[in-house]
Order: structure tokens, then sequence, then C-alpha cells
């Protein structure tokens, strides 16, 4: 429930910018009549993203994932070098 006409709204970001009543209508329109975040657009403020909150055995089990994703991924391009490396030597072996 919005308890702020859209004309209160307007003279809001009037009183805190310098936005003409056009522009401020303009922008309150933009930001889907949340004078506040007119008034942060104009003063550069960016809004805050919320991180969703770990626990710490949800950390652990991430950074473990990690660590074996990376091991997992360093030991495939190894057999892949290998596997290479083999087929060059079996081809030059039976020419």
């Amino acid at each position: 429930m919005d308890l702020l006409s859209l004309d209160e709204k307007t003279q809001i970001i009037i009183r805190q910018t310098d936005y003409s009543e056009a522009t401020a209508l303009e922008k309150l329109v933009e930001c889907n009549g949340d004078p506040i975040k007119v008034i942060k657009l104009y003063m550069g403020i960016a809004e805050k993203k919320t991180l969703p909150v770990k626990s710490l055995n949800q950390e652990i089990y991430k950074q473990i994932r990690g660590k074996l994703d990376d091991s997992i991924r360093s030991y495939n391009l190894k057999q892949e070098e290998k596997l290479k490396e083999e087929i060059n030597t079996n081809l030059l072996q039976n020419e």
C-alpha cells in the first residue's frame, strides 16, 4: 500500500535533487514509483546486493569442491597430453 501520492513523491525528489518536475516524474516512473531509488541514482549510490549467508559447513564444502574440481581438471589435462604424446610416438614408430 502506497501512502504518498505521485505529486508528493515528485516534490520529495525535487527537494532532494536539482531535477525539474517533469524530470522527477520521468525518473519516478523509471524507478517504479520509488522516490528513494531516484534520489540514490541521482547521488550515485549503488544498491547493496545482499549475499546469501553461508554456514561454516557450507563454506568448507565449497572450498573442498573447488579444490577437487581443480585437481580433476589438472589430471584430465595431463591425461590428454599423455594420450597425444603416445599417439604421436606410435605414429612415428609405424612410419
